[in-house]
């Protein structure tokens, strides 16, 4: 959303927090900003589209090399 925050009403969204490589699907986003149609939330950096799957084979067939960026706090 405009705020940032994602919403995850739909279920899970992030590969069972990045620790799954099995059934479902993440929200990525694309690193240049450049995304599948001309519109303010397919240019997201973070929250563009759903991916085919969490394998690694799945995230690059989305359409990418299949990184992701990792964000901690301590």
């Amino acid at each position: 959303d405009p705020q940032g925050m994602f919403s995850t009403a739909g279920g899970d969204t992030t590969c069972k927090n990045w620790t799954s490589s099995g059934e479902g699907s993440a929200i990525v986003g694309h690193h240049d900003r450049i995304g599948l149609k001309d519109t303010r939330h397919m240019k997201s950096w973070n929250s563009s589209h759903g991916t085919r799957g969490c394998s690694q084979e799945n995230l690059v067939s989305t359409g990418g090399a299949g990184l992701f960026y990792c964000f901690a706090a301590k």
